[in-house]
């Protein structure tokens, strides 16, 4: 990651590394993840250089509340706010522990207060519509049809999806193990579509797509790679454009995923675990989608 830093390396920067460092390595993040952290703490480190501040030691609570009005003057969300902190927090934690630092200047520091922006999702005749957009005469629509349907059936992250090795999938079982946050691994059951549009796939577009060539992955391309973060997003967006939709990303079909088995009764505790929540009141979010929806349908009421 020290590649981001640009000029000669100071304490900041060799701060920056360690941590970065000790969250690839003790904490196993992801590499998306750790990108996030390092562009955040990079504009935060910018930030504190610009004020003619060297090192993490001499950082004041009050700098790091200025930092955090900078921020809302910016305008950034409050999701991004409480994002940008927390790589703060961990970083000052990290330099206190490790001797750079004789304080956590963070400690008691909170982004602005607000409520939780509830999860876009899509109605089920949507999904319908969306998952019915790829072409199944082409391996890549075949191939399309297969992780678009998994995504709605398991309620997959896309970084697991496009991560998803040829191994991972049990079709005599249904099930899909999957690697998360921290590598930990779930394992998650498939639904009779999905499984039928991974069998399809299996039984000739992925040969087609990888022309003799040798690849582990799940998800391949016309090239023989595996399928990208990046490239899953566009032939994503293509087909929401299709299929007359808007603002659809991928943790869309994720929200979907929970937010229509919880209207249908599905336990807390099961969609928490098939999701890879470490914390229940992340799922939790998806019972106020259903009481939103809810609210609506009794609007309509006539002694409403």
């Amino acid at each position: 990651m020290s590649e981001i830093t640009a000029g000669a390396p100071g304490p900041l920067d060799d701060a920056l590394d360690r941590y970065l460092a000790h969250l690839r390595v003790e904490r196993a993040l992801q590499p998306a993840t750790l990108e996030s952290y390092a562009r955040d703490l990079r504009e935060y480190l910018d930030w504190l250089a610009a004020r003619g501040v060297p090192a993490l030691a001499p950082v004041t609570q009050i700098q790091v509340l200025e930092h955090v009005a900078s921020l809302q003057q910016r305008g950034l969300s409050r999701a991004s706010q409480a994002r940008h902190l927390a790589a703060v927090r961990g970083l000052h934690r990290f330099a206190s522990a490790e001797g750079l630092a004789p304080i956590d200047p963070t400690e008691g520091v909170e982004a602005s207060r607000g409520s939780r922006p509830l999860p876009d999702f899509l109605g089920v005749e949507e999904v319908d519509r969306l998952l019915a957009q790829p072409d199944a005469a082409t391996p890549q629509g075949v191939r399309d049809r297969a992780m678009l349907e998994l995504l709605y059936a398991s309620g997959l992250r896309v970084s697991e999806l496009v991560a998803l090795p040829l191994a991972a999938v049990d079709p005599r079982l249904g099930i899909v193990r999957v690697r998360g946050k921290g590598g930990k691994e779930r394992i998650v059951p498939v639904g009779q579509r999905a499984q039928a549009a991974l069998e399809t796939y299996l039984r000739g577009a992925r040969t087609a797509l990888l022309r003799s060539r040798q690849n582990r992955d799940l998800f391949v391309t016309h090239r023989g790679r595996r399928m990208t973060r990046q490239g899953f997003w566009k032939l994503l967006g293509r087909y929401a454009a299709a299929a007359g939709l808007r603002d659809v990303h991928p943790h869309t079909l994720r929200h979907s995923f929970a937010t229509h088995l919880l209207e249908r009764g599905a336990d807390l505790r099961a969609v928490q675990a098939m999701l890879g929540h470490a914390d229940i009141a992340t799922t939790q979010i998806y019972t106020h989608v259903d009481r939103e929806r809810l609210k609506v349908v009794l609007s309509k009421h006539p002694r409403a």
